[in-house]
């Protein structure tokens, strides 16, 4: 009965073109809009480590007390970054399964190739947990070893798309690159690695920069006094490297693996032990004040996805509702004009459920087909976004499949609820009062 019903929709709708453009439009452009806002939305508030998010731990930690004013309030008082003395101290207590303090970094990279001109690469000075830890997948080589971290080594691991403007996709592991006027020997070259958002690196408004050019030992780094090229924050001014390294400025991230809960509840005990420590020692003047957070509560707590993002979301959707309720108007008018039609099908044996089940039909056919033309709507205003925002961002404009059932499942089955009230008045239509205007 269904197929029958299908074709009974399809004769119907190419009576009246106009309604039935009218109807495909208004879904179309309700579904455009909505699904626009929706794809840029799931992108931004991901997973974008999933099998492991709830392994993988932000530490915080108190090192400039309640009565200093923070850069970035918030509730609980604490701020983003450590300071090099608290990121070195925990990670020498090593209290993780795996563990990698970092910061982002830019260094001068001088090619081979003379025909390349030297230029700037954004680098990473991390640990070698780094890579298993944040499951890195490597087209060529691995990451460097613990001994390389212990022994400051000049190992380096470089993006692919390094790889590909330097050395033209081949296997460089054991080359050699220039950086800063100093030689650092390729261990590792990544594959294909883009999270989105950037979780391990989201202050400084990088949670959607471009990825890191290439990865180097945190140890090394701070040999070459390499400095931050992200945020610092510090109530004083230090004198030197020297004097950032002793001070409590904070410019460093660590990130912990934690494989269960009472490996939490052991960091989390290992954590208060050191800032009450340090407040034994005189450092801390305040009650210990650390965090742990996962990768959801971090993305959260950072404010991945802005109050202004949630409400342009609302916004699309109540767009869509006005839109399904032109498409009811058109659809009761519909409607209305068919009421002859429909009188003469039931006094021929139609039943109600028959009428019904045959208007909802055509109106699972409308939206199937208001579906289809918000997709392209979507695909356009996507396009737009990719030329307003910048390279990083543009990744958040895709549209995989998921994207596509749910425009599609979304748009059939609000047009079937847009129609429920034109449906009921169509199975009220009186047969033998139809007959008898006809």
């Amino acid at each position: 009965m269904l197929s029958y019903y299908f074709q009974l929709a399809l004769r119907s709708l190419k009576r009246n073109v106009l309604l039935t453009v009218l109807m495909i439009a208004a879904i179309g452009v309700g579904i455009g809009a909505s699904m626009t806002t929706l794809t840029v939305f799931r992108a931004m508030s991901g997973d974008p480590i999933p099998r492991k998010s709830s392994r993988l731990f932000a530490v915080q930690l108190d090192n400039w007390g309640p009565a200093i004013k923070h850069t970035h309030p918030s509730s609980d008082g604490l701020e983003s970054m450590l300071s090099y003395t608290d990121a070195l101290g925990l990670m020498n207590a090593h209290a993780a399964q795996r563990q990698s303090a970092m910061y982002v970094t830019a260094l001068a990279l001088t090619p081979a190739d003379a025909r390349l001109k030297p230029f700037l690469v954004q680098a990473r000075a991390t640990y070698a947990d780094f890579f298993p830890m944040f499951e890195v997948p490597f087209r060529f080589g691995a990451g460097w070893g613990a001994a390389d971290d212990a022994a400051h080594g000049e190992a380096v691991v470089i993006s692919r798309q390094l790889n590909d403007k330097l050395f033209g996709g081949a296997n460089s592991v054991g080359k050699t690159l220039n950086l800063d006027n100093h030689e650092y020997r390729i261990v590792g070259v990544l594959d294909s690695w883009d999270p989105l958002p950037r979780f391990y690196d989201v202050h400084n408004s990088n949670k959607f920069r471009s990825a890191d050019d290439l990865y180097l030992p945190f140890t090394r780094a701070i040999d070459a006094a390499m400095t931050t090229a992200g945020g610092m924050s510090c109530q004083e001014e230090p004198a030197g490297w020297e004097g950032i390294l002793r001070s409590e400025c904070i410019w460093t991230t660590l990130w912990v693996e934690l494989p269960d809960a009472t490996a939490v509840a052991r960091y989390r005990n290992a954590l208060h032990s050191y800032a009450a420590d340090q407040q034994r020692a005189g450092r801390f003047h305040w009650p210990p004040n650390t965090q742990l957070r996962d990768v959801r509560q971090w993305l959260v707590y950072q404010h991945v996805v802005s109050d202004e993002v949630r409400i342009l979301v609302l916004v699309s959707f109540s767009f869509l509702l006005v839109c399904m309720l032109n498409a009811m108007g058109l659809m009761l008018a519909k409607i209305v004009g068919r009421a002859g039609e429909i009188g003469v099908r039931r006094a021929l044996g139609a039943d109600r459920r028959a009428i019904f089940l045959q208007c909802l039909v055509e109106a699972a056919v409308v939206g199937l087909a208001g579906g289809l033309a918000g997709l392209a709507l979507t695909g356009l205003g996507l396009g737009g976004l990719r030329i307003l925002l910048s390279a990083s961002m543009a990744a958040l404009t895709r549209i995989d499949a998921q994207d596509v059932l749910i425009a599609l499942s979304l748009a059939v089955v609000a047009t079937i609820l847009a129609a429920l009230y034109p449906t009921w008045r169509a199975v009220q239509v009186q047969p033998a009062w139809q007959l008898k205007v006809q």
